[in-house]
């Protein structure tokens, strides 16, 4: 379903709670709202209004990925960018990492697209690591600092 976005900076400054197999539905409220918006390549849940700690971003294919509980392992080649967010108008300059380790909890596909197949009764959440470098390195940055509560 797709979702307004939050810009109340007080509900955007909450560190999200953890993501369980039960918040798939936010992971779909991010695609959704996220294929939604023109020019989005990534939403945090605080951004829809939710608590949990779960990011949507696009791949250099514009592909949709999910991370629910994601958390940077390693960063490294630090630079200074100038980032956009839907949740406020201002530019921020921020640092972010060329490349990162991320480590993140992956939904089963079956759950993300239900009409696609029949969901496994039983599916659970798959813990992952990724190497990302890049503009998917710094949209997964972004994220994980709404997940935090940190507002660019």
């Amino acid at each position: 379903m797709i979702k307004e976005i939050v810009t109340d900076a007080e509900a955007l400054s909450a560190p999200a709670q953890p993501a369980t197999i039960d918040d798939v539905s936010v992971a779909i409220d991010l695609l959704d709202t996220m294929a939604s918006l023109e020019n989005a390549a990534s939403l945090a849940a605080n951004q829809i209004g939710s608590d949990k700690a779960v990011i949507a971003y696009l791949d250099e294919q514009d592909s949709p990925h999910v991370m629910m509980n994601p958390k940077i392992l390693r960063a490294l080649g630090p630079y200074k960018a100038e980032e956009s967010c839907f949740s406020h108008e201002a530019i921020s300059k921020v640092t972010r990492f060329a490349r990162i380790e991320v480590s993140y909890d992956e939904v089963p596909e079956a759950l993300l697209h239900p009409a696609d197949e029949a969901a496994p009764a039983d599916a659970q959440l798959v813990r992952r690591k990724k190497r990302l470098e890049g503009w998917e390195a710094e949209l997964v940055q972004h994220g994980i600092d709404h997940c935090k509560g940190k507002l660019v």
